[in-house]
């Protein structure tokens, strides 16, 4: 018996790290944080659809290891306010409430969702940078300012009954914020001076040498094209970056111009940035799309979302000439500040060629210092990894080659092989001061957001709409009757996607002959039959069309009951 209780004392005293998303991927962020009865999760985001996601809107962690130990969830740390660590908050909270913490403008983000998603009441704690605050009985999170492209973003070091965790979140070391409020560095020292027990560190920016460019040198940009543009300015950012707007509307209001934004996220940040006194535009400088044809072209400076080519943005409905408010004409300079997330620049790339077409001055990334990256390069990381000298290392936020290539850096600056884990979603972490630890998987995945329905698109259904889009729909209808179990009418052909029913007269008759001869077969066709009568012809009308021209469409064969 007091063996049994030894193992189980010893169990208690490990610290358990579980991450839920932004592991293998850039996005869906979401880490558990276990010792003893206390859970705590920092981040809770949400990543693009892939292509190979037709008609998903959000993809979001799945929660199923949350919902089992609903009852030890005590507090969710949100480091900043970027859909990659913010976007499930609706769809969490709702079934999973528990107290959250984070800086004003990241709360401010969080509430604006949950009132639009119409989720009841979350227990919120706004923190400062520099604020410590005991969570739970096994958690103590300390929050540290950091640079990134988001008011309001922290650094986190968890203080666990058996060590300190640093979380870096997203970061970068710039020395000359736009706030003025630099990263918290010698906090770093100390606490590495006093010892980490494990590092987690952003890993986005790891393949890229030296420092990034601080945020500072886009403003610097922006006043020489200022100074050059003739007519209106169009600028697509990332609505979040809130620090880059305020660099826009200074540079409008040294020109003299009148700014506009465009996008239901742009103009829902800003005014949230506003109330809170993050960005500040000048009464009578701030416009409506409504009246930009009151305003001389070179009076004018509109920003937009869109900067990652999303298909109903502001941008792509202005480079398609399909937007109600504003048509493109050749004497706007367009600057996209912004670099293509990954799996994005295909769509980013087509909606720059709709804007040269345009004969437009479109300036991007590779023709002017007009964005820099909130995430730290190798040097950065470099310095992080010294301050922090951590007992164990584990890469986070990026795909796998970024947590390859991050763990590679930290050997290099002198850790051991085996005090570096490249983990996956899933994975439990066990420490117990001394050792890290792979401790079996917890269910962990994706759910996909379609409309308002969750988790109801899965593998099956985006199969379906995945040969859908690539083939064409064919359906064969049938009429029988229930009394003789006779085919009354039919089969008829219906095509969509496919082919032009009325140039394929040939190709149609012969997928009817198909379905005719399966029929004939049957003769009496009882409801019993039905599924049998369904699946025959299915497989008969998708041989022929096969044999015949080799495509493969979704067949639908429908029995109509008379």
């Amino acid at each position: 018996m007091a063996k049994s209780n030894s193992k189980q004392v010893r169990a208690e005293n490990k610290l358990r790290i579980i991450p839920l998303g932004g592991l293998g991927e850039i996005g869906k962020n979401m880490t558990v944080f276990e010792y003893g009865e206390d859970l705590i999760v920092v981040d809770v985001g949400s990543i693009f659809p892939r292509e190979d996601m037709p008609g998903v809107d959000l993809v979001i962690p799945d929660t199923a290891y949350l919902q089992k130990n609903a009852g030890r969830i005590r507090a969710y740390i949100i480091t900043h306010g970027h859909e990659d660590h913010i976007g499930a908050t609706p769809y969490v909270f709702k079934d999973l409430p528990a107290p959250v913490y984070g800086t004003r403008l990241t709360l401010a983000l969080i509430e604006h969702k949950l009132r639009e998603a119409r989720v009841p009441d979350i227990e919120m704690h706004t923190i400062q940078p520099g604020d410590v605050v005991k969570v739970c009985p096994s958690f103590t999170v300390e929050f540290l300012k950091v640079s990134h492209s988001i008011a309001g973003s922290v650094m986190l070091a968890i203080h666990t009954p058996i060590g300190v965790v640093v979380h870096t979140g997203d970061f970068k070391v710039d020395f000359t914020p736009i706030d003025g409020e630099p990263m918290d560095l010698p906090r770093l020292g100390e606490l590495g001076r006093q010892g980490v027990l494990a590092l987690l560190a952003d890993s986005t920016n790891v393949e890229r040498p030296g420092y990034t460019m601080s945020e500072k040198t886009v403003g610097e940009t922006f006043a020489n094209l200022f100074d050059r543009a003739k007519g209106r300015i169009i600028i697509a950012m990332f609505a979040s970056n809130v620090h880059r707007i305020q660099m826009v509307v200074d540079a409008a209001g040294r020109h003299r111009r009148k700014v506009c934004l465009i996008g239901r996220s742009m103009v829902n940040v800003a005014r949230i940035a506003m109330q809170l006194g993050e960005l500040r535009i000048p009464d009578g400088d701030l416009i409506s799309a409504d009246d930009l044809d009151r305003f001389r072209d070179d009076e004018l400076v509109v920003m937009t979302t869109g900067s990652q080519g999303e298909q109903m943005s502001g941008l792509a409905r202005m480079a398609s000439a399909e937007h109600k408010k504003l048509e493109v004409r050749p004497s706007d300079m367009i600057i996209i500040s912004a670099t293509p997330i990954p799996g994005n620049e295909k769509s980013v790339s087509r909606v720059i060629n709709q804007l040269v077409r345009t004969g437009a001055n479109v300036i991007y990334e590779s023709l002017a210092e007009v964005h820099v990256s909130g995430h730290a390069r190798q040097e950065e990381l470099k310095l992080v990894h010294t301050l922090v000298k951590p007992k164990f290392f584990i890469p986070v936020h990026g795909e796998y080659r970024h947590l390859y290539h991050h763990a590679n850096l930290a050997r290099s600056l002198g850790m051991d092989d085996d005090h570096v884990h490249i983990s996956d979603i899933g994975e439990v972490m066990e420490l117990d001061g001394e050792t890290l630890v792979a401790a079996g998987t917890v269910p962990a995945g994706e759910v996909l957001i379609d409309g308002l329905g969750i988790g109801d698109v899965g593998a099956v259904v985006l199969r379906d709409r995945k040969h859908l889009s690539q083939d064409g729909l064919l359906v064969v209808i049938m009429a029988v009757e229930q009394e003789t179990g006779s085919v009354v009418s039919g089969p008829d052909i219906i095509s969509r996607g496919f082919v032009y029913m009325r140039e394929a007269d040939e190709l149609v008759e012969g997928a009817r002959s198909a379905a005719r001869e399966v029929l004939e077969c049957y003769g009496r066709i009882d409801p019993g039959d039905w599924s049998h009568v369904k699946s025959d012809v299915r497989d008969a009308v998708q041989r022929y069309i096969f044999e015949t021209i080799k495509r493969s469409p979704m067949i639908l064969p429908v029995i109509v009951d008379v």
